[in-house]
């Protein structure tokens, strides 16, 4: 819409007719707002909301300040834009002022829309209001032919198109096309992005917006057409029953800072998401729905408790990749997997049938981490060790035929497992227990089991008593002992946590029951020796929160030791890089001691082992592997004939199994000739927590080398746990966890990945609020910057401006060698910053990144540059000055942006597209190029600008000059410094508050220097500032004098506390020290104010 208004110009505009023109913009507003249903319904690509003022008058300074009053007068804008304007407009307000002889004014308002254009013309007379009007004069174009009624007219602004207005010519309706808002980028005319033009701030509500137009572009899908080496990043894939936290929105930040890079690199880029099966995690979160509708597992059938969980799958399991497309997450989604897809379900079987064929797969009974309310074995990343207050029982264990005095103590947490018990050990060393090595003793309420008593350097004489209980069947390292001397193992334990017959009268009592049963009993019979408090370390699981139980059981296993042999070679010839460096060793001692690997689970929910038993036969040694039921079924009647009855192994593999298949199931294997397996594989970069290399990175690395025959991806990058502002790990124990989403509401999506990125790999980070406002503080000064930049660029209709702007070319040597100095300033450091920030990303420095693009915006670019720029734009007369000042800003800020990106996607992306002659999203773009010139000569000389700015500002301060107030000033320095900062006079007028007629550029100090402030700003170039410029000198003697003398008072309260002895002597020493650091910065402070005084006095006398 356009509309404009033409109206006699009186002789002087007051404040009044401004205001009553402002109002009359409003109700032609409000009239919009009030149709908004009837006429706007079908605007679906309204462009954005902008607001400009241009004044055009030898006046301008003094009226600006009266538009800025009276624009409050638009409510429109005070309210919620939502409820106001359902989409924004463009919408621009200029007021020409003209001081012509016809002395027209002419004020004009737009709102504009590809569907909708409206022109209003009006004459006012000389006292003229909102009602004011001689006559007016109407055109329309509407896409909807309904629209052009007289009521709806009058729907549109009863106060323009009412009855008594009847100049309104409402046959002059015609077809007219505007011209687009933005150059290049269609986004902008649909109501994606939003101007800094218009909005205060970054609107975080469009983080969503922007997402969905970025993956509906498809620019999350590796483009092909580029010929150069794909980059590719395999998600770690979390629980399907996952709920975003810090440690996914950790994996997210930093996986997506490489693949936004290495995309705007050029590089076909592939980051390919999914979600895992989570056997135990999904099927516990099944069962508590069950329970609460009294249904158990049991109840329903393995078919069809399966069939459950797929339904809760499909309802809830999308919620995690929701979350994180939250994130900014680009990844491709029509690649996303499942562990249980089809095509993933095939790998696992085919790597479980290979490894089996090779022997490596082996069935057996063995210690494993045992969850009884489960009662499923549970992997070593499952279990959780918390340091836990209990108890430790002292138990008499008498000698067999020894007198009442010979026995040995033994202490023990889990006194119930002593009927498992196959062994008493001692220290050979231990001279206490020499005498009784050899012999047996007798394990108390058992009816006299006896045991051998034996002597091994694994037990440590200093630990308790000296004397160690042997239960094989219950505790992992004396299993190991118990292998290693050929003990026999006992399991007292049932599967869901009671005892078993071994444990005689205690058999079908709860572990904790019998706990205490038999402790009571042992008091009794005498063999209790006392119990006391100690804090243990106890495994709990990860998912339930029980006590893990370690318990022998019958299980599947991989033999690891051939497989890891490959993995540390893959490490050792350099094939394979972990980051940091430190985790290698970490790594090599893990494959180099590892254990078999568990990796049946007895669930329901997860791949079937491909194992099929012969009814009737022994499970162990007669069984059949195969990819189905009927390939099993042939293989078994052709070995034991046609009437061969055969059933599936009840267990599921381990998730950790598929997931360690993860980097190429999921681009086709075990189908060698896959498109994507060919493309895509081996991948580039493995990036997680490195809490979890042992467990899946280390898995993937063999599983990719015995399947594929190379490493799975030659970089792993490790980060660290996100801890809270005090270190402390997040847990709802401490109510101290961060919810990412409510962090995004708060500070914004980008605010948070920035903060998190600057974390050292594999260093654990502190999250801290300060942190994080500290950088939307951050993303609200990109956007002001970004606002600045485009209010001083030319109008995008001044072909001619943009023309002399655009031929600016700053990657050419010869268009920096002569630009004004801070331009060729500020250039030399964007190229510099560009070199070092492209080999950090390629080295994944991005804590390093982080902190040198934020030191440059922040420091030299809005701090420095944007302050000089505007001595060129604003007061200086040349416009070729101008113009290089508009070319630097936009080629500089653009630059910026892209670095930026794929740390801070989202307010990066919305600025580049507000603004001109965008040719593509930001994500797509281009990298900036490296190694371009740069003169440090120039960087040199500006540094030495902005060391006198700020030791004239330093003295402003110290002296508390008025802000506004301008000083005089003598620069002194040899003729080449004086030319180059001469030159420059305008711009250290302007940043140091100088007065322009009063600053003097010379070799030789003035002759008043004795009555100047003397700043050295470097070597070579002082400064001179008048004193009596800057202070009335009586009236700052006078109050220096009384702050003196306060200031010496309270000096002399701390030195008297000092001196008394009692207080020395009798006072906390942390007390005595910070009265001590008090004194001390009290007397810097005195003495500085006693010479700044003498100064001052000094000054009195020499101008008397």
């Amino acid at each position: 819409m356009v509309v404009d208004f033409h109206a006699n110009r009186v002789p002087v505009i007051q404040s009044q007719e401004l205001k009553q023109l402002v109002c009359l913009v409003n109700y032609t507003l409000r009239g919009l707002h009030g149709c908004h249903g009837a006429y706007m319904s079908n605007m679906n690509s309204i462009a954005s909301l902008e607001m400009a003022i241009l004044i055009n008058n030898n006046k301008s300074m003094k009226l600006r300040s009266s538009i800025s009053a009276f624009w409050n007068f638009l409510p429109l804008f005070e309210h919620n834009q939502n409820q106001a304007i359902h989409k924004p407009y463009t919408f621009t307000l200029a007021l020409d002022l003209s001081h012509d002889r016809s002395s027209q004014s002419i004020v004009s308002l737009s709102l504009s829309s590809p569907r909708l254009s409206f022109r209003l013309s009006a004459t006012k007379t000389p006292n003229w209001s909102a009602r004011g009007f001689a006559s007016c004069n109407a055109s329309m174009a509407f896409s909807n032919t309904y629209l052009l009624s007289p009521s709806s007219l009058y729907k549109l602004n009863p106060v323009l198109f009412s009855a008594r207005r009847r100049s309104v010519a409402l046959s002059r309706f015609h077809l007219r096309i505007l011209k687009p808002r933005f150059v290049a980028v269609a986004a902008s005319e649909n109501g994606v992005f939003t101007s800094p033009e218009v909005a205060k701030s970054f609107d975080f509500t469009s983080e969503e917006r922007i997402y969905n137009w970025w993956d509906s572009q498809g620019y999350f899908k590796p483009n092909l057409d580029k010929g150069s080496e794909p980059f590719v990043v395999t998600m770690p894939p979390p629980n399907v029953t996952g709920s975003l936290h810090m440690g996914h929105a950790m994996f997210v930040t930093l996986e997506d800072i490489m693949i936004r890079y290495n995309r705007m690199k050029g590089r076909p880029t592939l980051w390919l998401p999914g979600t895992d099966h989570a056997g135990i995690a999904t099927q516990l979160v099944v069962e508590r729905m069950l329970a609460s509708e009294g249904v158990k597992r049991v109840d329903l059938g393995r078919e069809e408790f399966t069939k459950r969980v797929w339904e809760w799958k499909e309802k809830y399991g999308g919620t995690i990749t929701n979350q994180i497309r939250r994130l900014g997450a680009s990844c491709d989604w029509t690649r996303e997997h499942f562990t249980l897809d089809e095509q993933l379900s095939q790998a696992v079987i085919e790597a479980f049938i290979k490894l089996h064929e090779k022997g490596l797969i082996y069935q057996g009974s063995y210690m494993v981490n045992w969850s009884p309310n489960l009662q499923t074995a549970v992997s070593d990343l499952e279990v959780e060790y918390s340091e836990e207050p209990g108890t430790l029982y002292h138990i008499k264990y008498r000698v067999a035929g020894g007198s009442r005095s010979d026995f040995l103590t033994i202490a023990t947490t889990r006194p119930e497992t002593l009927f498992g018990d196959t062994a008493v050990a001692v220290n050979p060393e231990d001279e206490r227990y020499a005498k009784y090595i050899g012999k047996s003793a007798i394990v108390p309420m058992t009816f006299g089991r006896h045991v051998p008593i034996i002597a091994d350097k694994y037990v440590d004489k200093n630990f308790g008593t000296g004397v160690l209980k042997i239960s094989p069947g219950h505790d992992h390292n004396d299993y190991l002992l118990a292998r290693k001397l050929g003990l026999p193992i006992l399991n007292v334990m049932n599967k869901d946590g009671t005892l078993n017959e071994v444990a005689g009268l205690y058999s079908g009592l709860d572990r904790f029951e019998a706990r205490k049963k038999l402790w009571s009993e042992l008091e009794e019979t005498g063999l209790a020796v006392k119990k006391e408090a100690h804090t243990s370390r106890v495994p709990r699981s990860q998912r339930g929160g029980e006590i893990i139980e370690p318990l022998v059981s019958k299980q599947w296993f991989v033999t690891m030791e051939p497989l890891a042999e490959k993995a540390l070679e893959a490490v050792r010839k350099g094939e394979l890089t972990i980051m940091p460096e430190r985790f290698e060793k970490i790594y090599n001692h893990w494959l180099s001691n590892i254990k078999d690997w568990c990796i049946s689970r007895q669930l329901w929910w997860g791949h079937r082992i491909p194992v099929w038993y012969i009814v009737g036969k022994d499970c162990e040694e007669d069984y059949i592997v195969a990819r189905s039921n009927d390939e099993a079924l042939i293989k078994a009647q052709e070995k034991y004939g046609k009437n061969v009855e055969i059933y599936q192994d009840p267990d599921v593999l381990d998730t950790w199994f598929s997931s360690s298949l993860w980097p190429f199931s999921t681009l086709g294997w075990p189908d060698v000739s896959a498109e994507d397996l060919r493309r895509f594989y081996p991948t580039s970069v493995l990036e997680t927590g490195h809490d979890i290399l042992f467990f899946w990175v280390a898995r993937m690395v063999m599983m990719g080398i015995e399947f594929t025959g190379t490493v799975p991806f030659t970089h792993v990058y490790l980060h660290g746990l996100i801890r809270d502002s005090q270190g402390r790990k997040m847990s709802k124990s401490l109510g101290n966890v961060i919810d990412p989403l409510d962090t995004i509401k708060e500070f914004g999506t980008d605010a948070l990945r920035f903060t998190l990125a600057l974390g050292t790999v594999g260093q654990d980070l502190n999250l801290s609020t300060e942190r994080l406002t500290s950088n939307k503080a951050f993303t609200n000064k990109l956007w002001n910057a970004g606002k600045f930049v485009l209010q001083n660029l030319p109008g995008r209709s001044d072909t001619s401006a943009w023309e002399s702007l655009l031929a600016h070319k700053f990657e050419k040597e010869e268009h920096l060698t002569g630009l004004p100095l801070p331009e060729y300033w500020v250039v030399s450091k964007l190229h510099m910053l560009v070199d070092a920030v492209t080999s950090s990303y390629d080295k994944f420095f991005f804590n390093d990144i982080a902190r040198e693009i934020y030191d440059f915006f922040w420091g030299d670019f809005a701090d420095w540059y944007i302050e000089a720029s505007k001595a060129h734009l604003y007061q200086s007369e040349d416009k070729e000055i101008a113009s290089i000042s508009q070319a630097v800003l936009l080629y500089v800020y653009e630059n910026i942006l892209k670095m930026l990106h794929p740390f801070m996607p989202f307010v990066t992306e919305e600025l580049w597209q507000s603004l001109p002659n965008r040719k593509e999203a930001l994500i797509v773009s281009p990298w900036p190029l490296t190694s371009l010139p740069r003169n440090h000569t120039a960087i040199k000389r500006f540094e030495n600008l902005q060391a006198l700015t700020r030791a004239i500002r330093n003295a402003r301060a110290e002296y508390s000059v008025e802000p506004a107030k301008r000083i005089s000033a003598s620069i002194v320095a040899n003729s080449e410094v004086i030319q180059y900062i001469s030159r420059e006079k305008d711009v250290l007028t302007l940043l140091s508050r100088l007065d322009m007629q009063s600053i003097h550029f010379t070799d030789l100090p003035p002759g008043d220097a004795n009555q100047c402030v003397h700043l050295v700003a470097g070597e070579g170039l002082e400064a001179y500032l008048p004193l009596a410029d800057m202070v009335d000198i009586s009236a700052e003697v006078q109050r220096l004098s009384k702050r003196l003398s306060k200031m010496q008072t309270e000096y002399n309260g701390l030195v008297a506390r000092l001196s008394s002895p009692n207080f020395v002597e009798k006072a906390p020493k942390d007390v005595v020290r910070g009265v001590r650091e008090k004194a001390a910065e009290a007397e810097e402070k005195l003495n500085l104010t006693k010479t700044r005084l003498s100064f001052l006095q000094s000054t009195i006398l020499v101008s008397e």
